[in-house]
């Protein structure tokens, strides 16, 4: 009882800090600049949006290569999105759900993706098609998959079929609809209950209200629902990971609020045992700390993926996401009021201060080639009001975010879609309005001010054709647990019993090792693929791989780390993995090549300082720490490791040889 009262105590402090949503883009700004729907009166006016565009030639399913997401003939498809929200919850958390009163900006959507009581479904689609879309962020709850109470006849009034549905089962509907007009689909788990985000709300976390266990069975079987449907492309893991009312989420540290741990796991269980198709896609932290002056707090973003970045099992499908909106800032939750800190918000800053900030909290994944983190990045949303938006300054910031957006042939979607106006009055940040007659009002129908913005943003130029497969880098961080990357490896038996284990991904090997830290690199520079086809079994030299424990594959009269014990691969074999207890080494994971290699090879110091290529790739995959790396045309045939007074037995230098044999 006691604890109960605290904890209703302080998230009462922190809403009234936080002005109510803690980190909550779209949901303290659009409470402050929004008035609620006029429901006074009609209008007849008829909207005037272009004809819809053809449809995208593409061909699921969807990649990434470097940058840049392509379809699978390798061509670039650039996500041109929108959110179509409403599944996920638009009830403020307080009063009856059935009211409009209580649900957000008076738009109630019946637990399913809104405007179905004023739209055919078919319409509303056609609209995103219109806009200049090729794909749609589809938000749910977790609640909503298991609400089996049918949705209500009036929330369904313009769609009749869709009477005596579950909120999944229409939730299927558009998936199909959406899929059927060629749009691609990215399925978003939202919220865990379905209401309203983004506050102090029991949903901060993924496993808020809800344990990890059941947040991941639940990804499972959205995944698998959707598996045969190919133009589904996209699991966006959760939205907006904030702080609780006594907790902060946390890149890294282990424990059960490590965001970076959890989204590691669930992708590569998605990939491996749901649906090997689907992009996965990770937000960074939205907000850390309590926003008091004085008070350490921020959102993290994407900023800590430069230092501890994501290797899944499946290279190639792992996207970054992030969240802008103007009324926000770097370190400013969006509250107005009590809890309003000094900090500037987005809008605040010029234009080159922005792009600047821009870079420095999400842009630099997707804008520095041939590093661990690089990656995609898709502004999964970001918006501002409409026709009764007159700040100068929240409209500055959306002309020079747009732009930025351009000149980075950035990956985007418009948050939201689908709005509910009277007379032309109500929610003005979605894009397309439907008011109780079903009479449409949009973006294009000449009087709203952010239509030069926007078709700048959908028309614009940008890369397109087959993207070229780069050179893949990945880090390896088996700090907290296991590490295995590799599919083949996670088949078989367990290889070193008690020790954590860090395997590169199939098709890569490793490049670099840390002295301290535990963290490796891999790659496939200069050599794709060239792990051996045969099944993957234990044994002898010349099987598939090997565990090496001790020296006796090493060549007589070639010490090559005089004085440490050197775990080197047979002939033909190279490091593709390791294990280590504590901060020790315990055993190199050998693989077979499938092509011939040097036997000549040099010895890589860095138990005292760096010691990598001058162009080296990768990036700093141990921050703070000493490294070792073969150079791009080698590999690494060993490790080397010293339990004399005074050291841990961390490895302390690398054999690297020349991938092809002289």
């Amino acid at each position: 009882m006691k604890r109960s009262f605290v904890r209703t105590a302080l998230a009462a402090a922190v809403l009234g800090l936080a002005g109510v949503p803690v980190a909550a883009p779209h949901a303290v700004a659009r409470a402050e600049a929004e008035p609620p729907a006029d429901a006074s009166g009609r209008t007849a006016h008829a909207p005037q949006l272009p004809a819809a565009a053809p449809a995208q030639d593409w061909a699921p399913p969807l990649s990434t290569r470097g940058r840049y997401i392509v379809d699978a003939r390798g061509e670039r498809f650039k996500l041109k999105s929108g959110n179509w929200h409403g599944a996920s919850g638009t009830w403020t958390g307080s009063g009856s759900p059935d009211d409009p009163a209580d649900n957000h900006a008076g738009e109630k959507s019946g637990r399913m993706p809104l405007g179905l009581d004023r739209a055919p479904m078919s319409e509303i689609i056609a609209g995103f098609r219109e806009l200049g879309l090729n794909s749609v962020r589809l938000p749910f709850s977790n609640e909503m998959i298991h609400d089996e109470r049918p949705v209500a006849d009036a929330s369904v009034a313009a769609n009749p079929a869709l009477k005596g549905k579950t909120p999944l089962q229409v939730y299927d509907a558009a998936v199909e609809a959406l899929t059927g007009a060629g749009l691609a689909v990215i399925l978003n788990n939202h919220t865990n209950t379905t209401r309203w985000c983004c506050g102090v709300d029991g949903n901060e976390r993924w496993n808020s209200s809800q344990s990890t266990e059941k947040w991941e069975s639940d990804w499972l079987f959205m995944a698998g629902r959707y598996r045969d449907n190919p133009r589904v492309v996209g699991a966006d893991l959760y939205n907006e990971v904030r702080r609780s009312v006594l907790d902060d989420p946390n890149w890294g540290l282990g424990d059960r609020h490590d965001w970076f741990a959890a989204s590691q796991r669930l992708a590569d269980r998605i990939l491996q045992e749901a649906n090997p198709g689907l992009l996965m896609i990770i937000e960074g932290i939205n907000w850390t700390g309590l926003p008091v002056d004085g008070l350490p707090h921020g959102r993290p973003t994407l900023e800590p993926v430069q230092r501890l970045s994501h290797t899944l099992v499946r290279s190639g499908k792992l996207v970054y996401s992030a969240h802008f909106y103007g009324y926000t800032g770097p370190n400013h939750s969006g509250a107005t009021g009590i809890g309003e800190t000094s900090d500037p918000r987005y809008r605040d800053f010029t234009r080159s201060e922005l792009y600047d900030v821009l870079r420095r909290q999400a842009f630099h994944v997707a804008s520095q080639q041939d590093r661990h983190f690089t990656a995609p990045v898709w502004i999964s949303e970001f918006g501002v009001g409409g026709r009764e938006e007159t700040g100068a300054k929240e409209r500055a910031w959306f002309g020079n975010f747009t732009d930025f957006l351009i000149e980075s042939d950035a990956d985007f979607a418009y948050w939201p879609l689908v709005g509910w106006h009277e007379d032309r009055k109500g929610n003005g940040w979605a894009l397309l309005h439907w008011d109780s007659e079903g009479r449409r009002m949009g973006v294009y129908d000449g009087d709203d001010w952010r239509e030069d913005a926007w078709r700048r943003l959908v028309e614009a130029p940008g890369r397109t054709g087959e993207v070229a497969r780069p050179d893949r880098w990945s880090m390896l961080s088996p700090d907290h647990g296991d590490f295995v990357a590799s599919l083949r490896m996670r088949g078989v038996p367990d290889w070193d019993r008690g020790a954590r284990k860090a395997a590169c991904p199939d098709g890569q090997r490793l490049a670099g090792l840390s002295h301290s830290g535990n963290r490796g690199l891999c790659t496939d520079a200069g050599a794709r693929g060239p792990v051996a086809g045969s099944p993957a079994r234990s044994g002898p030299a010349g099987d598939a791989y090997e565990v090496v424990r001790d020296e006796r594959h090493v060549e007589p009269g070639n010490d090559w780390a005089y004085g440490h014990t050197k775990l080197q691969c047979p002939p033909g074999q190279f490091l593709t993995g390791y294990s280590v207890r504590g901060a020790a080494v315990s055993a190199a994971l050998c693989s077979e090549a499938g092509q011939s290699l040097g036997a000549d090879g040099r010895t890589v110091w860095f138990d005292r300082s760096d010691s990598r290529p001058p162009d080296a790739g990768g990036g700093d995959f141990a921050y703070g720490h000493h490294k070792g790396q073969c150079a791009d045309d080698e590999y690494a045939a060993g490790i080397a490791h010293t339990r004399r007074a005074g050291s841990s037995g961390a490895p302390g230098a690398l054999l690297c040889r020349k991938l092809d044999r002289p």
